[in-house]
């Protein structure tokens, strides 16, 4: 996270920083209320993620949550309970301004905390995650006479064995950090204290490939699960074919030829 010019911390629902090169950084900067989704939150979330989306010079962007206790404890409960749920939502992200928002680039979860809720739903639709051990994930909205409509009850299915997602939905009940890796929730397990910087390490590895084949790539892995083979061989074709005409595409084989790292320049 950046500084304001008079040294002092940055302010905000969230936050944008830029930590290195090609790498944002998205902070949920709500700790006093465990990073609940707000409308202004929501509001500042969707905003940042077009700009993030929109900055060519950003390959690669991470969510956070501040503080150490929550990545994101779902939906505030005191603006529902208030009548102001739809605004936790944006018309383009949908809940947080980030669920359904339209995203070409990889987008890493960095849960320092517990995902719970709409949480868990902010984290499913990233493309991969990092968590501290002591996290736990869990859709706990059938507690409360709710669904996990921001995507978990579907997502989750996707995301984990089905036994152990209908379990999670219908129970309520959390699971524990080392059992959502060992099923393939989560790419990696650190120490609380290590969690930016496990993602951080993720994010340098995606960076240093073509940022265009990136996004073509996850593009169509995206949506493996929900199309028939033969449309998949056609998007590949057609991915193949745009990215036969892009500079970047050229620089990969003379870079290996010349024996040196690739330059990429996104184009």
């Amino acid at each position: 996270m950046t500084e304001t010019p008079d040294g002092t911390p940055p302010s905000g629902p969230v936050l944008l920083g830029l930590p290195e090169p090609h790498v944002a950084l998205v902070t949920l900067n709500r700790p006093e209320a465990r990073n609940a989704v707000n409308g202004a939150l929501a509001a500042a979330l969707g905003a940042i993620v077009e700009r993030v989306e929109a900055d060519p010079e950003i390959r690669v962007a991470i969510l956070t949550g501040a503080g150490p206790h929550a990545f994101c404890a779902g939906a505030d409960l005191k603006e529902v309970a208030a009548g102001r749920v739809h605004t936790l939502h944006t018309e383009t992200g949908g809940f947080a301004g980030f669920v359904r928002a339209p995203r070409a680039k990889p987008w890493i979860a960095a849960a320092q905390g517990h995902a719970l809720a709409g949480g868990l739903e902010l984290l499913l639709a990233c493309d991969m995650a990092v968590a501290a051990d002591s996290a736990t994930f869990g859709l706990p909205e059938v507690k409360r006479s709710l669904v996990a409509a921001a995507g978990g009850v579907f997502r989750l299915p996707r995301a984990l064995p089905r036994a152990v997602a209908l379990r999670m939905i219908a129970t309520g009940e959390p699971l524990a950090a080392a059992e959502a890796e060992r099923h393939g929730l989560l790419n990696r397990v650190v120490p609380a204290g290590e969690v930016l910087a496990a993602a951080l390490d993720l994010a340098r590895r995606i960076v240093a490939n073509a940022p265009i084949a990136v996004r073509e790539s996850l593009a169509i892995a995206r949506r493996a699960g929900e199309l028939d083979d033969e449309t998949l061989w056609r998007l590949s074709r057609e991915a193949s074919a745009r990215i036969r005409e892009t500079e970047d595409f050229r620089e990969g084989p003379r870079a290996f030829v010349e024996k040196r790292a690739p330059r990429w320049v996104g184009r």
